[in-house]
């Protein structure tokens, strides 16, 4: 069986948007997905802003042509949501994501149908902002909720930040830059709209 490695980060719409899609392939090929974590470092490339409930921004650190692409990005991501009865919001501010990506290293450790009940669950409340992707005792209730024992990952969380860093500067060495990436055979694809190319290859 082929596989076919994902990088995500839960602070991506775009990852949010891949992510049915990419479970296709795993329904309609004989392939294997493999998620990895890969934490994006939003500020260092689309600056930082922190606004409130109304939309006001409270602190920035911003170019114009950061926010003009910041904007964009979240219509576009949007549009793309209403035709899939998905909901995605603005967050209020840059998240880390670390403590979720090691939530999915923990998950993945219990089983296929704990790692999806999970990935499923974390990032459509993040994306309705209903949940705190910081919170230890959030995503240990997550987990716990998913099948897993959360008591026992809120023990050992920090190591799992470790993990996920370890694993991101990894990615980082065989070109990884953003999610989601696959890589199938050892050539990278950035971005959901190259799925159907990964699909043709995994068929041939």
């Amino acid at each position: 069986m082929r596989r076919v490695t994902v990088y995500t980060d839960y602070k991506s719409p775009y990852a949010y948007l891949a992510k049915d899609l990419a479970y296709q392939l795993e329904r309609d090929l004989p392939v294997r997905l493999e998620w990895l974590p890969y934490v994006l470092d939003i500020p260092s490339f689309l600056g930082s802003a922190r606004i409130d409930a109304d939309g006001t921004v409270l602190e920035e650190s911003r170019n114009a042509h950061q926010w003009r692409r910041v904007r964009y990005s979240y219509m576009d991501c949007r549009r793309q949501a209403r035709k899939r009865g998905l909901v995605i919001r603005g967050p209020q501010k840059i998240w880390d994501s670390a403590l979720a990506a090691a939530g999915m290293l923990y998950a993945q450790r219990a089983g296929d149908a704990v790692f999806r009940r999970y990935h499923d669950a974390v990032f459509e409340r993040f994306w309705r902002r209903e949940l705190d992707i910081e919170d230890v005792a959030v995503i240990a209730a997550v987990l716990t909720e998913a099948g897993a024992d959360g008591a026992a990952f809120a023990v050992q969380a920090q190591a799992g930040r470790d993990e996920v860093a370890a694993i991101s500067r990894a990615a980082e060495a065989v070109g990884v830059f953003g999610v989601p990436s696959f890589i199938v055979d050892d050539e990278l694809f950035w971005g959901s709209e190259h799925l159907p190319d990964i699909r043709a290859m995994l068929a041939a």
